[in-house]
């Protein structure tokens, strides 16, 4: 039976959303193609007719994450609120439909230059955007202020994700902490 263009592209989505969830939840090495398709609701047979390889998928999936990371910053008005969603307890306790950047970071660091290539364009999208909601003149130094922005967001979480079920209180000291550090930055 022959599969329509609209459901190949259906298929394509399902397993790029599995695979962009999964590796944000439990790593690139942790998670086989055989779960992701199983995840995604199809055959394993299926994969090879969307992707050349796990790396494939890996790439695509990474570009997948940030896009949808950078659609839930878009939407969001001011950066006081981007800060206050970001550095939440709800996104510490969901690395699965959370910003790919702290979720896959320390992953990326050890892939693929081409993949590291992928997460960078991501990261730059990212700051690209906080950079559009601060009112520095200078173009050097709003660069420089959303890098130092995106740093502390994508930090404080990764650490508060690392400590979150061995010592709670931490965890959340740490989101408070530098929710009310980027808030003096933001004007908040």
């Amino acid at each position: 039976m022959r599969v329509t263009r609209e459901k190949v592209l259906e298929h394509r989505h399902a397993i790029l959303d599995a695979a962009s969830q999964l590796f944000r939840e439990r790593g690139f090495s942790d998670v086989g193609v055989a779960e992701i398709m199983q995840a995604s609701g199809l055959t394993h047979g299926a994969f090879y007719g969307h992707f050349d390889s796990k790396a494939d998928l890996a790439h695509q999936a990474c570009r997948n994450a940030c896009a949808e990371g950078l659609a839930r910053m878009a939407e969001t008005g001011s950066l006081g609120a981007i800060i206050e969603r970001y550095l939440s307890p709800a996104h510490r306790d969901n690395a699965a439909h959370g910003c790919a950047l702290s979720a896959l970071g320390g992953e990326v660091a050890r892939q693929s230059p081409s993949l590291q290539g992928d997460y960078a364009a991501g990261l730059a999208d990212f700051i690209g955007e906080i950079e559009r909601r601060l009112d520095e003149p200078d173009p050097d130094a709003r660069r420089r202020e959303a890098i130092g922005i995106l740093s502390t967001m994508v930090g404080a979480l990764t650490m508060a994700r690392a400590v979150a079920g061995g010592d709670a209180e931490l965890s959340d000291e740490i989101l408070a902490a530098a929710r009310a550090r980027l808030g003096e930055d933001a004007g908040e």
